[in-house]
C-alpha cells in the first residue's frame, strides 16, 4: 500500500500524505516513505520545488501511536526537510496535531485553508513536543508557543500565520499559492538553493545543537507511566487519570 503520492506538474513536484485509516499519522511506514520520496525530488534536476500535502481532513494527527517511529527518525524527516536543495511548500487544508506540526514547521513555505486548526496535544497525552521543537523553536513565535505548548489548545490558520508557523492562509490555499509556485518556477534553481541555505543555517544550528538532547527526552517520556497512561486513555476515548 503506497502511503505517500507522487505527481508533477510544471516543475513542482507534489507529495501527497494518504494514509485516511490514522489521520496520516506519522506511522514508521509513512515516514520511511515520505523520506525517500523527498531523496528522490532533492535529487532530479526537473524538480523546482516540493509540495507536502495531504487526503482527507488531516494534514497529520502526530505520531503514530500504534506504530510510532522511533524518534531518530522524525528527526532526520525533519532534517530532510530543512536540507533538502528545493524548497518545500506546505498545503495544508484540514487540521494539523502535535507532530504533524514539526513537519509543518520543517516546511520553507507553509500556506493553509482558513478551516484549518492546530494543537500541540503532547502534554494531554503525557509527553512533551521535543523532537518537533528542532523545526519549530527557531521559527515560531516564542510567547505563542509557550501558551500552546503548555495548554494544548487549538487555534485557528489566523493565530498560526500571527505566531509564524503559517506563511499564509487563505480560503481558497491553492489561490493563494498560485504566485508562490510561480515565483519558484521563475526561480534560478542554484539561486534557489543557496537562498535557501542561507535562510534554514539557524533551524540546521538547532538540529546540531539539540538534536541528541531532544531525541532522549521524546524516548524517556514515551516510555514513562505517565505516557502509558495517557496513549491508553486516547485510544480508549477517555480522561486520562491526571485530569480534574
Amino acid at each position: 500500500m503506497t502511503l505517500v503520492g507522487r505527481a508533477r506538474a510544471r516543475a513542482v513536484e507534489t507529495l501527497t500524505l494518504d494514509s485516511p485509516h490514522n489521520r496520516n499519522a506519522l506511522s514508521a511506514a509513512l515516514v520511511g516513505e515520505l523520506a525517500d520520496a523527498l531523496t528522490d525530488a532533492g535529487q532530479d534536476t526537473g524538480v523546482r520545488a516540493v509540495v507536502l500535502t495531504h487526503t482527507g481532513n488531516t494534514f497529520s494527527a502526530g505520531a503514530d501511536l500504534k506504530d510510532p517511529p522511533p524518534p531518530e527518525a522524525l528527526v532526520a524527516l525533519f532534517r530532510r526537510i530543512v536540507e533538502l536543495p528545493k524548497p518545500v511548500v506546505a498545503r495544508v487544508t484540514g487540521h494539523v496535531r502535535a507532530g504533524g506540526l514539526g513537519l509543518l514547521a520543517a516546511c520553507d513555505i507553509a500556506a493553509a485553508a482558513t478551516e484549518a486548526t492546530f494543537a500541540f496535544t503532547e502534554v494531554r497525552i503525557g509527553v512533551a513536543p521535543a523532537v518537533i521543537s528542532l523545526p519549530l523553536l527557531p521559527r515560531t513565535d516564542p510567547r505563542a508557543l509557550s501558551r500552546y505548548y503548555l495548554t494544548g489548545e487549538r487555534f485557528d490558520a489566523a493565530e498560526a500565520a500571527r505566531t509564524g508557523l503559517l506563511t499564509t492562509h487563505a480560503d481558497d490555499v491553492d489561490k493563494a499559492l498560485t504566485p508562490i509556485l510561480d515565483g519558484l518556477r521563475k526561480s534560478a534553481p542554484d539561486a534557489l538553493a543557496e537562498t535557501k541555505r542561507l535562510l534554514t543555517a539557524r533551524v540546521l544550528e538547532a538540529f546540531d545543537r539539540d538534536a541528541a538532547v531532544l531525541t532522549a527526552l521524546s524516548a524517556r517520556l514515551f516510555s514513562s507511566p505517565q505516557a502509558r497512561e495517557g496513549m491508553t486513555a486516547f485510544l480508549e476515548r477517555r480522561d486520562p487519570a491526571w485530569v480534574v
